[in-house]
């Protein structure tokens, strides 16, 4: 992870923190009795940089944080770079003893390990670094292009329903900053259309359910409809760049050397957190919705639409069939 100093941060798992400072006029220091609104209002400025996570993607991670092991007490600790060997003997066997039970059901378990092998590891480090150079070379071209310089460029944060990840992160789609016609694609879109990283569907926060973000009861399609919803708009258009990008065999989709564990893959079994968000299968027009651990039943990852525990009520409530979890 980086270190520079966050404005939003996770000290310690499950809490959230942010540091601020008075607002600012043209970088000066405002008066108390400027910044405070009202009894419940204050105007602040950031302390830190904000870490951002794109919506709708997932790329290879380049680090993550290895689970304990007490057969092997000296393993590496916090976030250690995917390419470090320590990685190669837990993704070749993440159910082995000495680790945390992580309890999957037999189909899940079975269908990971047809992508878990001594070879996991080094292939998701081998894939982790073109999509990183790739949005690297996508904000320095922008920056050439609009004859900006890093201190002048700005970029644009289009939110959607959740704005904040458990880690502090905005969660957003972003572009430049171009207030002129045609825009460029967002970099969300443009990595999905290079092949550089996966899709990551997660209800309400893509179109077209995202425009009801402020009503989400009204933003659940009704029962058998998205396979036509998911036709349209921004939606259609990504899930449509994914599947162009697997036929040019691009990116992670190369067919010499396809992306064995998906990100989040790598996340559950690290982290010895089961699946927990259930799956909309876009490709056909059900009226259920998947258990979290039944996502591989959807062979394509574009035609997952992910929706958080918290939300299946409202699923349930407009007549879709919820499993238990």
């Amino acid at each position: 992870m980086w270190n520079m100093a966050k404005a939003i941060e996770q000290p310690v798992p499950g809490i959230t923190v942010g540091h601020a400072l008075l607002a600012r006029s043209r970088g000066a220091p405002q008066p108390v009795d400027k910044i405070v609104h009202d009894g419940d209002t204050i105007n602040i400025a950031a302390d830190g940089n904000f870490g951002v996570r794109l919506l709708g993607v997932d790329a290879p991670e380049v680090s993550f944080e290895l689970p304990r092991n007490t057969t092997f007490p000296d393993w590496p600790k916090s976030f250690v770079k995917i390419s470090n060997p320590a990685w190669t003997q837990f993704l070749t066997d993440p159910f082995a003893p000495g680790l945390e039970p992580l309890p999957l059901r037999a189909s899940l378990h079975a269908y990971l390990l047809t992508k878990l092998d001594a070879g996991t590891a080094a292939n998701h480090a081998a894939h982790g670094g073109p999509p990183t150079q790739a949005l690297k070379d996508m904000i320095s071209s922008d920056i050439a292009e609009q004859g900006l310089t890093p201190e002048t460029f700005k970029l644009r944060l289009a939110f959607a329903h959740e704005i904040l990840d458990r880690y502090g992160r905005l969660l957003c789609y972003v572009n430049r900053d171009q207030k002129a016609k045609p825009r460029p694609a967002p970099y969300n879109e443009r990595l999905l259309a290079g092949g550089h990283v996966m899709p990551y569907l997660i209800w309400p926060n893509v179109d077209p359910f995202v425009r009801q973000e402020n009503r989400v009861a009204q933003a659940v399609p009704a029962p058998g409809s998205a396979r036509e919803l998911a036709e349209r708009g921004a939606l259609g258009q990504a899930r449509d760049s994914v599947r162009r990008a697997r036929q040019a065999g691009a990116g992670l989709w190369n067919p010499a050397d396809p992306l064995k564990l998906h990100a989040f893959e790598l996340r559950f079994l690290a982290g010895r957190r089961a699946p927990d968000r259930y799956v909309l299968d876009l490709s056909d027009s059900s009226r259920e919705l998947l258990h979290p651990q039944s996502y591989h039943r959807v062979p394509n990852p574009e035609d997952r639409l992910y929706v958080n525990a918290e939300h299946a009520p409202l699923w349930a409530e407009k007549g879709w069939s919820v499993p238990p979890l």
